[in-house]
């Protein structure tokens, strides 16, 4: 799958993602962009995911079209989203076209 980190993702959770192409937003210049211009360009560009830690983002998807899956982490803190990895590759690799899951990462 063709993967897209929000920009409050940590780097560090492309490592969990193995066997999926996982780019940046800010790799492709979108770090500035608000949630449903996101949303769209990443559709455009054939993203299937988008990974965030912006729970208000499932409120931008409506208008994107029902091909953007999106996985939101509760925590965008690497220290937290670090012990997580097999939750999240679970989301990813279970994301279906216009899917939203949350992925409760531990505060402790």
């Amino acid at each position: 799958m063709l993967i897209l980190l929000d920009n409050n993702v940590p780097r560090g959770v492309t490592r969990a993602l193995t066997g999926h192409t996982v780019t940046e937003a800010r790799e492709r210049g979108w770090a500035t962009l608000r949630n449903g211009d996101l949303l769209t360009l990443a559709e455009k560009a054939g993203f299937e995911v988008l990974v965030t830690s912006d729970k208000s983002i499932g409120a931008s998807a409506e208008p994107c079209g029902p091909r953007n899956a999106l996985v939101v982490l509760t925590i965008g803190r690497w220290g937290h989203v670090r012990r997580a990895p097999a939750e999240i590759a679970a989301a990813v690799d279970g994301a279906t076209p216009g899917s939203y899951t949350e992925v409760e990462i531990p505060y402790e």
